[in-house]
């Protein structure tokens, strides 16, 4: 490999790593763009509109259609929560009662016993219990700190919604200046190549968003079908979260079902909280199974390749790195196919 090779693979992997962060949202405005071309050509040609025009009334469609579906699932997520945090006062005196009569009728069994049998065993349940109520503040306390830490985030997601919405307008209007402009970068023999890995590239990254949303539907749908299962209030709300959770690798789902179920076995709700534990371990085979297998039909690689590239970007990188890591091989495979990428090892 030359030294032109390998400077212009690390420049491709350093320019790639700052559009997954810095510039997520002009990648993002730049990847619905292209999705949104094929209905910008079809109204310029049927409707014989001018592409500024057609680029704007088929952006605004699309941002009125995401409003207004975010808007619809939103308004009944929040309500479920609304009416979820106005019980929470009654599901913490419910605790409050369980532990008290617990205490009661411990004090009673221990009556019946020996006194150093009864010391002996006391002194462990007390010990229990403070591991218990640790582990319990601590727990309160990390979920805290995460709802804070969205709430927090807030102004930077409307900041970036409106620079993703701003930018979706501009990509659109001027898309094909900005394909030509980079094909321009390259010798006239080498933009046919470009182009092709470009269609690659766009291939994969739109089947990678889908693949991505599919994966978090899926998952909603089986988390809402087990609460539903278990009868759970608030269905809609407490699956959503457990979605959301659920992509973040600090804390996982478990960071959410773990402590219910506790809750409810300590205060003698076993068929629930078997429940939710049977319904954790189905979420995280579910994920770790057929996510792999989702993203690799959806990008063009095999589901091995998918799973190391995930794997070794977030233990690289973090979160950027799950969606990083196929990317890059999709891009290598692009650059090797139409031949300007070579890797040849020689042995002797």
């Amino acid at each position: 490999m030359s030294l032109r090779t390998v400077v212009f693979c690390a420049v491709g992997v350093l320019f790639m790593y700052a559009m997954f962060t810095t510039g997520a949202p002009f990648l993002l405005a730049l990847v619905i763009a292209i999705f949104l071309e094929h209905p910008i050509q079809w109204l310029m040609q049927v409707g014989r509109m001018s592409r500024p025009l057609a680029a704007t009334v088929i952006c605004t469609l699309f941002t009125a259609a995401m409003l207004g579906f975010c808007y619809l699932i939103g308004f009944k997520i929040f309500s479920e929560l609304i009416q979820f945090w106005n019980n929470a006062p009654n599901y913490l005196n419910e605790s409050q009662r369980f532990f008290e009569s617990t205490s009661e009728r411990t004090q009673i069994f221990y009556s019946t016993l020996p006194s150093g049998m009864s010391q002996q065993l006391q002194g462990l349940v007390e010990t229990g219990y403070s591991t218990l109520s640790e582990n319990i503040k601590g727990i309160v306390a990390a979920v805290s700190t995460y709802f804070l830490g969205i709430a927090k985030l807030i102004p930077n997601l409307l900041v970036f919604f409106v620079v993703f919405v701003v930018g979706l307008y501009l990509i659109s209007l001027s898309l094909p200046a900005l394909h030509n402009s980079f094909l321009n970068l390259f010798e006239n023999k080498s933009q046919s190549k470009m182009i092709s890995v470009l269609n690659d590239l766009r291939r994969a990254l739109l089947g990678f968003l889908f693949a991505q949303v599919l994966l978090s539907f899926l998952t909603y749908v089986v988390t809402l079908i087990g609460l539903l299962l278990l009868r759970i209030d608030y269905p809609l709300a407490i699956a959503l979260l457990i979605v959301i959770v659920d992509v973040l690798p600090v804390l996982g789902t478990s960071a959410v079902l773990i402590p219910w179920a506790l809750y409810c076995m300590l205060s003698g709700n076993m068929f629930l909280g078997i429940g939710l534990l049977i319904l954790l371990v189905v979420i995280m085979l579910f994920r770790r199974l057929v996510e792999p297998k989702i993203i690799g039909n959806a990008v063009g690689i095999n589901a091995l390749a998918a799973l190391i590239s995930m794997y070794i970007g977030f233990e690289w990188i973090g979160v950027i790195g799950l969606f990083l890591g196929p990317v890059l091989i999709i891009v290598y495979q692009a650059l090797r196919r139409v031949g300007l990428l070579q890797i040849n090892i020689k042995l002797d």
